[in-house]
């Protein structure tokens, strides 16, 4: 029997992200974990207004978002423990600019470079609303016809309740063909 615990967040786990953004004309990191999809031409990345990486996003309408996996988790982590206002994160990746102008970090399994089309503003959360200018993508996880394969890699997800971190696993099945199969 299902038990009604109250308006909850319950969308999760999320994949779990660096944000690349240039602030005060330095590189600066951050980790999110609320983003999503809008529609197949745009992305959201959900990040309290607090953030210091949010002022250089604002101003250049211009980030990576950089999927994490376990290979980067530690460095993922600490700079979402520690302010970019009071540390200069700019060289705990390797990274270079990106053709948008975003920092790409080098290892990232799969980056989006995003442009800011619009901030849809609550009360905590600066919701940046992106289309995508650029995906970088380690070649090894391609797929034969050049599509992201996510079983060559596995992108840590964040779980939100707990504030634990979630490695993926295996493939179940295959979307709309379950009855096929």
């Amino acid at each position: 029997m299902q038990k009604n615990i109250g308006s909850k967040l319950a969308l999760y786990p999320m994949p779990l992200l660096v944000i690349g953004a240039v602030v005060e004309g330095k590189v600066n990191w951050v980790l999110v974990g609320h983003s999503g999809i809008i529609g197949h031409d745009r992305v959201m990345a959900s990040m309290m207004k607090t953030h210091f990486t949010n002022k250089g996003i604002k101003e250049t309408k211009t980030l990576s978002i950089n999927i994490v996996d376990e290979s980067m988790l530690k460095k993922a982590d600490y700079v979402g423990s520690t302010s970019g206002a009071k540390t200069d994160k700019s060289e705990v990746f390797e990274y270079h600019i990106g053709d948008a102008g975003a920092p790409i970090i080098n290892n990232a399994p799969v980056v989006m470079e995003c442009k800011v089309e619009d901030n849809y503003e609550t009360d905590n959360f600066d919701n940046f609303i992106m289309t995508i200018s650029n995906t970088y993508v380690q070649e090894e996880n391609l797929d034969e016809n050049g599509k992201i394969d996510y079983t060559k890699f596995s992108p840590v997800l964040f779980e939100f309740p707990k504030y634990t971190y979630l490695k993926t696993g295996e493939t179940i099945g295959n979307c709309l063909r379950l009855d096929k199969e």
